[in-house]
C-alpha cells in the first residue's frame, strides 16, 4: 500500500520538535529586525545631522556650498574648498589604487607560487588593519620628506610644464594626502577583487586555456568580464574609505583652504576639518556649519554607493556566461560588448 504525498507530510510534522516549528518564525524575526536596525541607524543618523545643521542651513542656505570662506572671528563659512579638496584627494588616490589593487589581486590568484599566497594575503589584509593615525604619522615622518626632496622635485623637472606640477615643493600637501589616502585604499580594493576571482568557476578559465587563449587572454576575456559588477563595488566601497578619512589626512594635507591646480599646494577635507575642529568650535554657528559639512559628507557617501549599483545593475542582468561568450565573439571581429 503506497503512501500518500499527504500522509507523509503528515508525518514528517509529527517528527518535528517544537524548536524546529518555530525556526522559520524566528529567522524571519531575526532577519527582519536586523534589516530594519541597520535602515534605523541610517535614518537616526541622518536626522541627526540635519537637526545639528539647521542653524548654518538657514543662516548661509545653499550658499555654504559654493562659498570658499571659513572665518571663525566672522563667523563666515563655506564648504566649496573643503569639498575640493575631498574630491581631488579621494578621486585620484581611487584612480591609483585601483589598478594597483587588481594587479596584486591577480598576482596572489592566479601567478604567485601556492605557498606564497596565503602569506601575501595576510600581509595585504594587515595593511588594511593598520591604524590611520600610524600612517598619517608615517607620512609625516617617512613619505612627507621623500615627497619633498625626490618625488616633487623629479615632477617638477619632468612635467613642470604642466599647471599640475608647479611651486614651492612641501613634505605636506595634496600629493603627499593621496598618496597616503591610496596607501590605505589598495588593501581594501585589493582583498575584495582577490575574492572575487577566486569565485570564478574554474571551468570557465580551464576552457578558455584549454581553447588555446593565453593567461593574458583568459585573464582579459573571462576573470575580469566575470568580476566586474564586484570589482565595481569594491571600488566604490575604498572611495568611501578615502572620502571619510579625516586622521591621516588631516596631518599629512597642510590644513589650509584653496582651490589650486596644483598637486604640490596644500588642501584640507571635510572629514579632516570636523576632527580638527569640532571639540575646539568657539561658537554654535561653527558648531553648525561643522555638523553642515558631515551633511556633505554623508550625501557623497550616498551618491558614490547608488552611482555604483546604478552601474552594476546593467551588467548583472546578462548571465555571466553569456556575457563572456558575447565578448569573445565581438573580440574577434574588432568590437566590444561595452
Amino acid at each position: 500500500m503506497e503512501i500518500s504525498h499527504a500522509d507523509k507530510k503528515a508525518a514528517f510534522r509529527r517528527t518535528r520538535g517544537r524548536l524546529d516549528r518555530i525556526g522559520d518564525p524566528a529567522l524571519k524575526a531575526v532577519t527582519f529586525a536586523a534589516a530594519a536596525l541597520a535602515v534605523t541607524v541610517l535614518g537616526l543618523i541622518s536626522y541627526e545631522l540635519i537637526r545639528g545643521s539647521r542653524l548654518a542651513f538657514h543662516h548661509f542656505g545653499l550658499g555654504f556650498l559654493t562659498s570658499q570662506a571659513w572665518d571663525t572671528i566672522h563667523n563666515q563659512f563655506g564648504a566649496l574648498s573643503l569639498i575640493f579638496g575631498t574630491a581631488v584627494t579621494a578621486g585620484l588616490a581611487i584612480v591609483i589604487a585601483t589598478p594597483l589593487a587588481i594587479a596584486i589581486a591577480l598576482f596572489l590568484t592566479e601567478l604567485a607560487p601556492k605557498p606564497v599566497r596565503a602569506l601575501l594575503g595576510a600581509l595585504v589584509e594587515m595593511l588594511a588593519a593598520i591604524p590611520s593615525v600610524i600612517l598619517g604619522l608615517w607620512g609625516i615622518l617617512v613619505l612627507g620628506p621623500f615627497v619633498q626632496n625626490q618625488l616633487e622635485p623629479f615632477l617638477g623637472s619632468t612635467l613642470g610644464f604642466l599647471p599640475f606640477f608647479q611651486g614651492p615643493h612641501s613634505p605636506t600637501g595634496i600629493l603627499t594626502a593621496i598618496l597616503v589616502l591610496t596607501i590605505m585604499v589598495v588593501p581594501i580594493v585589493a582583498s575584495v577583487t582577490r575574492e572575487l576571482f577566486t569565485t570564478v568557476p574554474p571551468e570557465l578559465r580551464e576552457g578558455a586555456l584549454a581553447l588555446g587563449a593565453t593567461r593574458w587572454e583568459m585573464v582579459r576575456g573571462v576573470l575580469l568580464p566575470a568580476a566586474r559588477p564586484g570589482i565595481l563595488a569594491a571600488v566604490a566601497l575604498g572611495f568611501g574609505r578615502a572620502v571619510g578619512e579625516a586622521m591621516a589626512v588631516l596631518m599629512v594635507s597642510g590644513s589650509q583652504l584653496g582651490i589650486h591646480l596644483s598637486l604640490f599646494g596644500h588642501t584640507d577635507t571635510l572629514a579632516a576639518r570636523i576632527a580638527g575642529q569640532y571639540n575646539g568650535a568657539s561658537t554654535n554657528l561653527q558648531t553648525s556649519s561643522l555638523v553642515y559639512l558631515a551633511t556633505i559628507l554623508l550625501v557623497i557617501s550616498l551618491v558614490v554607493n547608488i552611482g555604483a549599483q546604478l552601474l552594476i545593475r546593467p551588467i548583472d542582468r546578462r548571465p555571466r556566461r553569456q556575457r563572456i561568450a558575447l565578448d569573445r565573439v565581438l573580440e574577434t571581429q574588432g568590437m566590444s560588448a561595452d
